[in-house]
């Protein structure tokens, strides 16, 4: 029991090693969600086969280890995070059943900065990360959103359009009509193909459009007024915009 109490440590402390345990962990993410992307794009070999099953067995690994330290191991199994883990673990240790669904794996794009232990320690560490963290965190939804949203389109149709035979097809589709730019010479095919087209157009374009706008607003800092309630203000505001009342908001003096 003495490993697994270290073991929680390392996913759930405040150590520096604890600390440092979880920042690999987001690399980690990081390598692997950029080599599924490049690898989608290149011939299935045998090495490409041997790397999965490797990044498979480590993810499996990780996912036992975090069953085994959960202190509610049902609630855990059936989160929508470990679900998303699951579907990614099964396209790489099983690419050739599961072959046709494997760029499902991107999904692994949601647990970047999901945790609420890597966001603690990356707003104690690194002081550009706390300035900024709503403007990070809106990039990384904005590159979550885009990468599902290809995802779908790749795996519904790749095996039946033509015009889809990569990756790098489906992301130019689905950028194109995120941007409302629409230039045509991708379209989806089928049913299936204009119902996904018309969930992009509805729905995503929306979503999109706030992400951006989040990203390029001028900077806020989140502070609430005694007074109004007013939770976002100026770096450098000392008085708040809705009831004058003086703010008292913290800087580094600079």
């Amino acid at each position: 029991m003495l490993f697994k109490e270290k073991l929680y440590t390392l996913y759930n402390g405040d150590s520096i090693n604890a600390t440092r345990f979880r920042f690999l962990l987001l690399a980690f993410d990081v390598l692997t969600i950029s080599y599924f992307v490049i690898s989608s794009t290149l011939p299935l070999t045998a090495w490409l086969l041997y790397v999965d099953i490797l990044i498979g067995a480590f993810m499996l690994i990780d996912f036992m280890a975090r069953l085994w330290i959960a202190t509610d191991r049902l609630q855990f199994v059936f989160s929508f995070g470990t679900l998303m883990d699951v579907i990614v673990i099964v396209t790489l240790i099983v690419p050739l059943i599961a072959q046709n669904f494997a760029f499902l794996r991107v999904v692994r794009t949601m647990r970047l900065l999901r945790s609420y232990h890597v966001l603690k320690d990356l707003r104690r560490q690194s002081h550009f990360f706390k300035q900024h963290e709503e403007v990070i965190q809106s990039v990384v939804n904005l590159f979550v959103f885009i990468f599902i949203i290809t995802a779908l389109v790749y795996v519904l149709q790749v095996n039946t359009n033509p015009d889809i035979r990569t990756y790098i097809d489906a992301l130019y589709f689905t950028i194109t009509t995120l941007t409302t730019t629409g230039f045509g010479d991708i379209t989806l095919h089928g049913n299936t193909g204009h119902l996904l087209s018309i969930i992009i157009m509805v729905v995503g374009v929306g979503l999109f459009l706030r992400l951006v706008q989040t990203i390029f607003r001028p900077a806020k800092v989140r502070y609430t007024c005694n007074t109004c309630g007013l939770n976002r203000h100026d770096p450098d505001a000392v008085h708040c915009k809705h009831c004058g009342e003086i703010l008292k908001i913290e800087t580094s003096g600079a």
